[in-house]
């Protein structure tokens, strides 16, 4: 018997937080400081750097404790409030409000098409893995805006230390997604989610943005059309 999975990238293919982490810096500044006077344009260039998924060549299994990875991440963003005129002082605590503001599902939005796609693609046999460089409760997340009863399993970075490109997160999620004899790769990010994967041998679908992709879609919709339409040739399979 044939066994079929996708894995998905989550932030920019299933679902958006519009701004992301500077903006919400931006929210709990506008809360907290409302006179701050910094811009999301002016955060988000202290942004740049620090993240665990900044440095995918280096795996991080020293992180893969929530605490632990929290802990790094909330020190980026007290050194971005500082930057941009927060006092010292102050900024730490700014910085612990950006995880449950992070988390809060009212905060992100499902792109249109992931529900019918998700639907139409598992009734033609293939299941759901979502792959992400992300927050350790990615998996809470996911339930949370209401995608875990389409989605079969959901692999985070910042619980098993490889971020992608990284070929670790890659094989992880073959083995999460027990040794699928086909497989694919969607996302919107040409290095991470597309070169990443098909340097372990994963075909992979550019979706939502341009870039340098042997297969590229603009929605959803498309993705599915692609894989239908290769599902019959070698391409997908492992």
């Amino acid at each position: 018997m044939v066994s079929r999975a996708i894995l998905w990238d989550f932030d920019g293919t299933l679902a958006r937080r519009p701004g992301l982490w500077g903006q919400v810096l931006v929210e709990i500044l506008d809360d907290e400081e409302p006179d701050h006077g910094a811009s999301l344009e002016d955060i988000r260039t202290f942004l740049r750097d620090g993240f665990p998924w900044h440095e995918p060549n280096h795996p991080h299994p020293e992180l893969n404790d929530p605490r632990a990875w929290w802990g790094q991440v909330t020190s980026v963003l007290a050194s971005t409030l500082v930057a941009v005129g927060i006092r010292a002082t102050r900024a730490p605590g700014l910085a612990e409000q950006v995880r449950p503001r992070f988390l809060d599902p009212d905060g992100w939005e499902v792109f249109d098409d992931v529900r019918p796609v998700l639907d139409e693609l598992r009734d033609d046999g293939w299941r759901h893995v979502i792959v992400s460089n992300h927050v350790p409760e990615l998996g809470q997340l996911v339930d949370d805006i209401g995608l875990s009863s389409q989605v079969d399993a959901v692999v985070t970075s910042a619980r098993v230390g490889f971020e992608k490109p990284h070929p670790g997160i890659f094989q992880h999620a073959l083995k999460v997604a027990d040794r699928p004899s086909r497989v694919w790769m969607v996302g919107d990010n040409p290095e991470a989610d597309v070169a990443g994967a098909e340097a372990v041998g994963i075909p992979a679908i550019l979706v939502r943005r341009e870039g340098e992709a042997a297969r590229r879609a603009e929605d959803l919709h498309e993705v599915a059309g692609i894989i239908a339409a290769e599902n019959g040739s070698e391409m997908g399979w492992r």
